[in-house]
């Protein structure tokens, strides 16, 4: 309400972003917030909430950002400890000519910085409370590259016996051919969203569903974090983890569908193959077997 009366007040603290979110819930149709600009204030995600309008955001992860998300999950998993990352872009659209103002900086900047924070704190072997590595974002306008976009990474991490590995990474994209695809991709699985309903079943102790299920089936919440995968800085509901580790973020998007088809969830851990068939088994106790019975030969040969 307080919203909706500053709007009518017309003040200047109303970001024309936000008025468009409003609109779009209001008409009750699901807005994606594909800009690092502050949108969706709480009371944006309260009309929705209130309407039962999706919401997603905020930055489409095209390039740089979903690259820096894998690199340094791997380099947190493999033990190797990021200290500093420095990452640079220049660029001559219209996206790098907003981002020439300090103010619009100043929101991507952070939209970009906060990718690693998760994974950081995931692990507290390798970083102590509190501790993170040097991060540096820069972004430059240069309109005579136009849409063809410069970005380069410098990765330092400290590593067995306090050595250190740089990893030097150099990228150059058309920036709007990446971001559209994704745009084509958020519409149409937050149109998918919107049609998922579920109810929640009571569980035996064995933890089996038994059939006293709740009669009304929900919709999924308005803040649609499963769309996490597309975007560089995952707007999710009140209390809930952010995660930012790509592969994570997929393996969400993917389990959530396989479940809609009555599909198990994807786990990778094969246990059936990872232990021997009866066939399998059979074969080496005869081999063990016969192994033995020749030691023992041997020995009474001796």
């Amino acid at each position: 309400d307080n919203l909706l009366a500053s709007i009518k007040r017309e003040e200047e603290e109303i970001s024309p972003s936000t008025l468009f979110a409003v609109a779009s819930i209001l008409e009750g149709s699901t807005y994606i917030n594909g800009s690092p600009q502050n949108t969706f204030v709480p009371g944006v995600i309260e009309l929705a909430m209130k309407h039962d309008v999706r919401i997603a955001g905020d930055d489409f992860k095209s390039g740089q950002t979903k690259m820096k998300s894998v690199m340094v999950d791997w380099l947190i998993s493999a033990g190797l400890k990021p200290v500093s990352i420095v990452s640079y872009n220049h660029l001559g659209n219209n996206d790098g000519k907003n981002l020439s103002a300090p103010s619009q900086f100043r929101s991507k900047e952070i939209s970009k910085s906060n990718v690693v924070d998760d994974m950081v704190e995931s692990n507290r072997i390798l970083y102590k409370e509190n501790e993170h590595p040097d991060h540096v974002v820069v972004i430059k306008y240069v309109p005579y590259v136009g849409d063809s976009k410069r970005a380069m990474d410098e990765y330092v991490s400290e590593i067995f016996m306090n050595g250190k590995n740089t990893i030097v990474m150099h990228n150059t994209c058309e920036d709007s051919l990446l971001a559209s695809p994704i745009i084509l991709d958020l519409v149409i699985l937050a149109e998918l969203c919107e049609r998922i309903q579920f109810r929640k079943c009571a569980e035996n102790e064995a933890g089996v569903s038994v059939e006293s299920c709740e009669e009304r089936f929900e919709n999924l919440h308005p803040v649609m974090s499963i769309l996490s995968y597309l975007l560089k800085a995952p707007l999710v509901p009140r209390g809930t983890p952010i995660v930012n580790a790509l592969m994570k973020q997929r393996a969400c998007l993917e389990n959530v569908f396989k479940a809609c088809v009555g599909l198990p969830a994807e786990n990778h851990m094969l246990l059936e193959q990872k232990l021997l068939c009866r066939e399998e088994r059979r074969g080496v106790e005869e081999k063990s077997n016969g192994i033995v019975g020749m030691k023992m030969m041997n020995k009474k040969r001796w």
